[in-house]
């Protein structure tokens, strides 16, 4: 038995340690990194004022309508590329079109409520229509813009037509004049005038009050007399709010209206 071999035993140690990760790690450091900057984006956007959020806002809505160029843009920096709007989408272009006229709508009532106006604020309404912004100067029991049953204006009418005037000169909207009568039938006297005729020249009256505060004769789009077909006060036809003249600020043309209207020409 003593000459009996021993088995021979073979140890094999295998190494303890950390195994292969694989590159999991670099994708969630990349999207913390791409989040990290998105917040720095937002943040930056937020400390910016009104026309520069405006900006950017368009580009994310149309960025078609963005171009590389050499005009104006939201971000500017040393050596950066510019980026101007190439065309505004339509509904882009109204919004900042009506904040414009609207921005001039209030500047015109603050200016009329001053003294210097006697408190006339309360006869002038600025209103928005589909057309534009339309500036309404109402009569009342005590203040008359016309000499009754005439297209002549009274100095009071025609200090308002000339501010009114001057800030109209500021832009390059078309405008339109509209007058308008109450129901009472035009006195006699005149053979063949009437509601349609008055109403009509007192749009003309303004008119040239418009263009001696130096409104440009190009800019004067249509003139039209209602008569009393346009009533204020539906309720009443002989109320005396219904005896006004109505200026309406055209929206501006896009380049598209532009075109087909010169086609139709």
């Amino acid at each position: 038995m003593a000459d009996e071999k021993q088995p021979i035993i073979i140890k094999k140690v295998i190494e303890g340690g950390h195994g292969h990760h694989g590159g999991a790690w670099k994708v969630a450091y990349s999207d913390f990194v791409t989040a990290l900057m998105a917040l720095f984006i937002v943040l930056w956007i937020l400390g910016q004022d009104d026309s520069v959020k405006q900006k950017i806002a368009g580009y994310f809505n149309d960025p078609s309508g963005f171009a590389i160029g050499t005009g104006p843009t939201a971000i500017e920096g040393n050596n950066a590329k510019k980026i101007m709007p190439k065309e505004l989408t339509e509904l882009q272009r109204q919004k900042l079109e009506k904040e414009r006229l609207d921005k001039m709508g209030k500047e015109l009532m603050d200016k009329l409520s001053s003294k210097d106006f006697d408190n006339i604020a309360d006869q002038v309404e600025v209103e928005f229509t589909k057309e534009g912004l339309r500036i309404e100067l109402i009569e009342s029991s005590h203040d008359a813009f016309f000499q009754v049953g005439t297209a002549k204006l009274e100095e009071k009418a025609k200090r308002i037509l000339k501010l009114i005037g001057k800030e109209l000169a500021k832009h390059d909207n078309k405008i339109v004049i509209e007058g308008h009568t109450d129901a009472r039938p035009f006195p006699g006297g005149r053979k063949g005038y009437s509601n349609y005729e008055l109403s009509a020249d007192r749009a003309n009256a303004a008119r040239r009050a418009l263009l001696d505060a130096g409104v440009k004769e190009q800019n004067i789009d249509e003139i039209r007399g209602y008569a009393a077909n346009r009533l204020k006060n539906k309720d009443n036809p002989f109320d005396v709010v219904n005896r006004r003249i109505s200026i309406i600020v055209k929206y501006s043309e896009s380049s598209s209206d532009k075109k087909k209207n010169q086609i139709e020409e």
